[in-house]
């Protein structure tokens, strides 16, 4: 495994290479989740590339950047056991140099969900998954469906603006009792990690009711809002959407997306689940 901190050099690895280049892009933290991206581009890419970097762009003042948790001693640990080719480390200075003015935006798919509360947010993944594409040049990108907003918008971007990689989704990781696998949790204190299970509970509860027949989603989610509110979760956002579109729906339906955003105290988790029969 070798560590990257050059742009210069990530770019020469990649334009020398022999075989494909599976992509990981994270924020560093690793969990079973970021692991399990990594196996998936170990099975199908000759070299696997993971990037740690957390990105300020996409925090909004008031956010958690400084909180955002990291461990990089334990990441490289983690990462060598699954024996990853490359990290590519960039930092601040690299990725956003004096004078930086240039930003990749999406409309429509931004505007949704994650969006309404946090406008910047996606200007700022877009824009810093762009120069990561240019920096590694990958052939597959792996991400995750926690985040099914990202990763829509992130697959449009991809397609408009023509970039040659693939992104390759993968199913959420969670834990044993459902909670789905976060940098985050580790903000959690003991009391808000034991309530935050009610996230998965309740979509348990919207996909169990409409496997029972339910189709009215504003009933169901006003039962979802019992059992968060019960936990002491603070909710941004209940939703059922188009998964294509990201629209808000309220017909229950197969391969439409549950999705929701609650805060545990200061942290804020995001989970979301497909509707199938």
């Amino acid at each position: 495994m070798k560590i990257i901190k050059s742009i210069e050099e990530m770019q020469k690895i990649s334009a020398e290479k022999i075989g494909t280049i599976g992509f990981v892009p994270t924020m560093g933290y690793m969990h079973k989740g970021h692991l399990s991206l990594v196996r998936n581009s170990k099975k199908i890419s000759d070299i696997t590339v993971v990037s740690i970097y957390v990105n300020p762009t996409q925090f909004a003042p008031n956010e958690d950047l400084s909180n955002y948790p990291r461990n990089l001693e334990n990441d490289f640990s983690l990462l060598e056991n699954l024996d990853v080719d490359y990290i590519f480390l960039p930092d601040n200075k690299m990725m956003y140099p004096q004078n930086y003015k240039t930003w990749v935006e999406i409309d429509d798919l931004t505007q949704f969900l994650c969006g309404k509360s946090r406008p910047s947010h996606f200007k700022g993944v877009t824009t810093i998954v762009t120069k990561l594409i240019n920096c590694v040049l990958p052939d597959f990108m792996f991400l995750g469906e926690k985040d099914f907003q990202q990763l829509t918008v992130l697959s449009k971007m991809v397609k408009d603006l023509n970039f040659t990689v693939k992104i390759v989704s993968c199913p959420i990781i969670r834990e044993k009792d459902g909670l789905a696998m976060s940098s985050r949790n580790k903000n959690l204190n003991k009391s808000e990690r034991n309530n935050a299970i009610c996230l998965w509970n309740s979509l348990q509860y919207a996909k169990n009711e409409f496997l029972n027949g339910e189709t009215d989603f504003l009933k169901v989610r006003d039962q979802m809002k019992k059992i968060i509110l019960s936990n002491n979760g603070r909710i941004d956002y209940i939703d059922l959407i188009d998964s294509e579109t990201l629209q808000s729906i309220q017909i229950m339906k197969k391969d439409c997306r549950l999705a929701l955003a609650v805060y545990f105290g200061k942290t804020r988790l995001i989970d979301n689940l497909e509707l199938n029969i």
